[in-house]
């Protein structure tokens, strides 16, 4: 087993330790389990690509309940650090969700746009029942009313890494959430 990292990247400070984490979506895994009828399988789709190692900690949180697991891929932070409001689908389903249970995976919350985008898709696609779980909740940012079923943590306005979120693609490998510095209000 390798050891935990010790110390924080240069330029980033921790929000949520690991330990932490572990233990939220395991809280969340049991909310889940106590919400749907095990003999109905879960679709669980995972947002790309932040969401991936939140939804694999999940997946394995919920076994042995019967799931499907599906990604959806879209973007409205483009190369920045806020999102523009402009969402672009860049990777669709495989699955199709129509008369199914979908919980929708994100790694966080901010503005809404992408979440009420991804929604309405699969509302349009008929899922019988689409509810939202998402690791961070960043209300202070939300421009767009969002019903969150499941939310791990609400967090300050920091930009965050780790846990799957990254800047420019780096930062994703971290196995807890950080913030960069140098964008702290």
């Amino acid at each position: 087993m390798t050891e935990p990292l010790k110390s924080c990247p240069s330029g980033l400070k921790v929000l949520i330790d690991q330990p932490a984490i572990h233990e939220k979506v395991h809280q969340l895994a049991d909310q889940i389990l106590s919400d749907h009828d095990s003999r109905k399988p879960l679709i669980l789709i995972g947002v790309l690509k932040g969401s991936w190692v939140f939804l694999a900690d999940l997946a394995r949180a919920l076994s042995p309940f019967p799931l499907k697991i599906d990604f959806i891929q879209a973007s409205s932070y483009g190369d920045q650090t806020e999102s523009t409001g402009n969402i672009l689908l860049l990777n669709d389903l495989q699955i199709d969700v129509c008369g199914k249970s979908v919980i929708l995976v994100e790694d966080i919350v901010d503005t809404g746009y992408t979440l009420r985008h991804l929604a309405d898709i699969l509302a349009t696609r008929k899922a019988e029942s689409v509810k939202i779980c998402t690791l961070l909740d960043k209300p202070s940012q939300r421009k767009v009313k969002t019903q969150i079923d499941y939310i791990g943590f609400t967090i300050p306005h920091h930009f965050v890494v780790g846990y799957g979120m990254d800047a420019h693609e780096d930062f994703r490998h971290l196995p807890f959430i950080a913030y960069l510095s140098e964008n702290t209000e």
